[in-house]
């Protein structure tokens, strides 16, 4: 992971310091950055159950006391399972944590720690992350798409999130694949979502990605032709997005993407296929590099982004 694995601190600490915080349901993962992208310091604490905002609160202040001791720090970023406010101060709701609704965590973290703050969903963190220190950071245009559980995505324009007039944006895995497909939770049906998820893959296989990759890789000919298919319906998807968009790179992460190996293939041929070539010139297709680290990665950068805005 080059600049961001973790590691102890020695020597002399940098200045101008920020703290990258991925809130999830299970767990709080802090990180303290220096502007050159070095992890001086991680803490990983469990999220205090019930997940309450209160409570959650508590334990993110207790464990910025703990990472930040001698108050290095200069600022604030945090990523939070589900939407925050086009100003980056309110989370409106948060997936698998309890009673999340417009909470206003920034003014809450700043009013607790004095530090300036700023939130942002947990999916774009995890795209700014990879486009500062991962696989997008040669580029100032891309997409970064998270194949997981679920399927998220972020959007970078001229090296910054966009999040859209309602801090919204970037929500790419419920883009329409299939008119008519599976109804998704968001109320469309036949989203991308729907077709190249984990929960998809164990519809339409009753096996987990795992599973299939292993069978794939032993010559299985229904796994290495699950594999085609399902690259197929990536770069059908990827089609919409890069028509909109014209990035320069397109990133995936998440769990599915130790597969890429087996799809990118048929995904490069249906791009090549469905795509203009001059909308794809010079297109790179990427597979993430920050893993689980890419959450305070990104979260970090929004906060440094927030301190030069001041």
């Amino acid at each position: 992971m080059g600049k961001v694995s973790t590691s102890a601190e020695a020597g002399a600490v940098r200045p101008n310091q920020v703290l990258g915080i991925d809130l999830g349901g299970t767990a709080i993962k802090l990180g303290r950055f220096s502007q050159s992208g070095e992890c001086l310091q991680s803490l990983t604490v469990p999220t205090p159950q019930p997940s309450t905002p209160k409570a959650v609160l508590e334990a993110m202040v207790e464990a910025i006391a703990q990472i930040d001791p001698e108050k290095k720090v200069h600022a604030i970023g945090v990523g939070t399972p589900g939407p925050a406010d086009v100003t980056g101060r309110i989370a409106r709701v948060a997936i698998n944590l309890t009673d999340w609704h417009d909470v206003p965590l920034a003014d809450w973290l700043e009013a607790e720690t004095g530090l300036p703050t700023i939130l942002a969903n947990d999916a774009n963190c995890a795209g700014l992350g990879e486009a500062w220190l991962g696989a997008g950071r040669f580029f100032r245009n891309l997409i970064v798409l998270t194949l997981g559980t679920g399927v998220g995505g972020a959007i970078i324009l001229d090296g910054k999130l966009f999040t859209g007039h309602h801090g919204t944006a970037g929500e790419l895995g419920l883009i329409t694949l299939n008119p008519t497909g599976p109804e998704c939770n968001s109320g469309n049906r036949g989203s991308l979502e729907q077709y190249v998820s984990v929960q998809a893959i164990r519809r339409r296989t009753g096996l987990e990605p795992k599973e299939l990759s292993e069978l794939a890789r032993t010559g299985d000919r229904t796994a290495l032709e699950f594999w085609q298919a399902y690259g197929q319906d990536l770069g059908a998807g990827l089609a919409s997005l890069i028509y909109v968009l014209t990035p320069e790179a397109i990133v995936l992460g998440g769990g599915v993407s130790a597969s890429a190996d087996l799809f990118l293939p048929a995904v490069k041929t249906e791009i090549e296929r469905r795509v203009l070539p001059s909308s794809r010139a010079g297109l790179q297709l990427l597979t993430a590099e920050l893993g689980n680290q890419a959450g305070i990665v990104g979260a970090a950068q929004l906060a440094f982004q927030l301190e030069n805005a001041q």
